[in-house]
């Protein structure tokens, strides 16, 4: 399982990485592998204010529907329009090709909220030993 340094992650696996005043958002390795085959990806509109933690997208794939909760605050300025026609891309490339949003950042100060790639690692082995 690919867990990429230098990103940010949340406890319902989602990641952030951080580009400046963008955040650019998508489900990890570990979330792909969960839901199997991802079918469908409900992308937000350009222009949508997300709060941290709440739900901004929905990914549906062969096993479940899934709600997808934004890692940081902000709104959304662009979006990988190559998911409504290649779902499959979160389950082949979760961070680089099926990236979800771009958002511009509204509080910076949120990052405190999430896991580095270090405490993610340990967060995803306490849940695989069934710690969690």
């Amino acid at each position: 399982m690919e867990i990429k340094e230098g990103f940010y992650y949340t406890d319902e696996h989602e990641w952030a990485k951080i580009e400046g005043n963008i955040a650019i958002f998508g489900i990890t390795d570990y979330a792909q592998h969960s839901l199997g085959d991802v079918t469908y990806v409900e992308i937000p509109s350009i222009g949508k204010e997300v709060k941290q933690f709440e739900v901004f997208s929905v990914i549906e794939s062969v096993k479940a529907a899934s709600d997808i909760f934004a890692p940081l605050s902000g709104k959304v300025i662009e979006v990988n329009k190559k998911l409504e026609e290649s779902p499959e891309l979160i389950n082949q490339s979760p961070y680089e090709e099926g990236w979800i949003a771009k958002v511009e950042i509204k509080n910076k100060d949120e990052i405190k909220n999430l896991k580095n790639a270090s405490d993610y690692r340990k967060f995803v082995e306490e849940i695989e030993r069934g710690e969690s």
